[in-house]
């Protein structure tokens, strides 16, 4: 590329000053045209790019829910819906659209009817009362590989989630 090219209009992430490194996913909204959005999970920080555009940080070891959805005058050409953890400098991690530099994905679903029966269970999640960004990552991955074959998940109780509590405490 040289000086006289256009540049791209890719956007920027915002710097972050501190010691752990932030995850940022870019977010969008075209009413009835593009929603990519954050259905769960504990910004760290948040930057408005304009109207429609804006870019959601998380720490690293969180736990945060991206949606995607976009039509055109047919009717819907993608959902998608992933669920990441956000990772730590040297951590491996997998890429993902939208989402620098990436993170460990915990469950990815696409079409409608699967991210349908996903999005269901985090409201059956948050029924119980607890926060899906605060859910034992081994039962998105368990969500995640039975809505791939087709198969009834079974659902997160507030026994599982206690004991991924007590659990996390105790683990290095």
């Amino acid at each position: 590329m040289n000086d006289n090219e256009p540049r791209s209009p890719r956007v920027e992430a915002p710097p972050h000053h501190g010691a752990a490194p932030l995850t940022h996913v870019e977010l969008t909204w075209i009413e009835k045209k593009i929603e990519f959005r954050i259905r769960f999970g504990h910004r760290a920080a948040d930057k408005i790019i304009d109207r429609r555009r804006r870019i959601a940080s998380f720490a690293p070891g969180s736990i945060f829910c991206f949606v995607r959805w976009a039509s055109n005058d047919y009717g819907t050409v993608i959902s998608r819906m992933d669920i990441v953890r956000a990772v730590g400098a040297g951590e491996r991690y997998q890429t993902l659209p939208f989402v620098r530099p990436g993170g460990e994905i915990l469950l990815r679903v696409d079409a409608w009817p699967r991210v349908e029966r996903a999005l269901q269970a985090i409201d059956a999640i948050e029924a119980i009362g607890v926060d899906p960004a605060e859910a034992s990552p081994d039962y998105w991955r368990h969500l995640h590989n039975r809505l791939a074959v087709g198969d009834e998940p079974r659902a997160y109780t507030r026994e599982q989630h206690d004991a991924w509590l007590k659990r996390r405490t105790v683990a290095p």
